[in-house]
């Protein structure tokens, strides 16, 4: 009776999931393309990288960028790896077979855990649909004015406007009778977490702060200050910012190394160096439980 009793209780959770509203401000993780250069074998770092995109949709990360911290010919291989994984990853399941090429980097993406954040749905039939839903697509047709979408039901929708074929659009459904009926949505009219994008820099970390210019750059790192002492600084900058950089080192070299290489200094392009991990308890910390420990510390410090 209690496993009974425990179990309806999970069901009903899961049930009344609600998709957290949007963030006033945008929240891009940094993370180098040595990512998984250290892992021997594909599937372990595809499985790898499938932790890491999980940390990412959990803490409602907006954007992930991949920094070169390689000489170039290493940095666009290991660099386009990583982007096609967490890129197939994000990529909302129906959409997949339109978007995803054959790709050799993708062989092990069956062991990739689902994403499921708020525009990878769960209903895969009509009567899943209500009016007023957002549904990512793909434009399959278009003429006359229309286009037809696959949003990842039996049926097409359609919309007053005539796009391009293999676009990708964002969808609010206005009617499902007797034909399925709706309109594009710009991401910014959103008004919950919709995913994270992947982006792939072939610049070095410094050099994209610098380019980027963000509101806020906070690095991670072993020797910065304990994150346990800096809750209201991390409080007061990222709240009173738009857009907020956490940038994050390589396997085998931290951001300390990593911009000296640039001639610069980790403070020349950080607002806060913050150790997230004060008296760990292993020798390292691998670059994806560094990424989940601090989102998730940032995640209940600023909210």
């Amino acid at each position: 009776m209690l496993f009974c009793s425990v179990s309806r209780k999970m069901c009903s959770a899961r049930a009344s999931y609600e998709p957290p509203t949007k963030r006033s401000w945008k929240l891009t993780v940094a993370v180098p393309c040595s990512l998984v250069a250290d892992v021997p074998h594909l599937r372990e770092k595809t499985s790898r990288l499938g932790f890491l995109g999980r940390a990412l949709g959990i803490c409602r990360v907006d954007e992930v960028v991949i920094y070169a911290d390689l000489t170039s010919m290493d940095a666009m291989r290991q660099g386009g790896l990583v982007t096609s994984i967490l890129s197939y990853m994000e990529t909302p399941q129906h959409l997949r077979k339109h978007l995803i090429k054959m790709n050799p980097d993708l062989r092990y993406v069956g062991i990739l855990p689902p994403l499921r954040t708020p525009n990878h749905p769960t209903g895969r039939r009509i009567k899943d649909l209500k009016v007023g839903d957002i549904r990512e697509g793909i434009i399959v047709d278009a003429s006359g004015g229309t286009s037809l979408v696959d949003i990842g039901v039996e049926s097409l929708a359609e919309i007053p406007t005539q796009l391009r074929r293999a676009s990708r659009v964002t969808v609010k459904i206005a009617r499902i009778t007797p034909k399925i009926v709706g309109e594009l949505i710009e991401e910014t009219r959103i008004d919950i977490y919709w995913g994270f994008r992947v982006t792939l820099k072939n610049l070095p970390l410094g050099r994209l702060i610098k380019e980027s210019r963000p509101d806020v750059v906070i690095a991670t790192s072993r020797l910065g200050s304990r994150v346990d002492r800096m809750l209201e600084q991390l409080r007061s900058v990222v709240t009173g910012s738009s857009a907020v950089l956490l940038a994050f080192g390589s396997p085998r070299r931290g951001l300390h190394e990593i911009i000296e290489e640039e001639g610069m200094r980790l403070s020349d392009v950080s607002t806060l160096t913050v150790n997230f991990v004060p008296n760990q308890g292993t020798q390292t910390i691998r670059t994806e439980e560094a990424v989940h420990s601090a989102l998730s510390t940032l995640n209940a410090v600023v909210e």
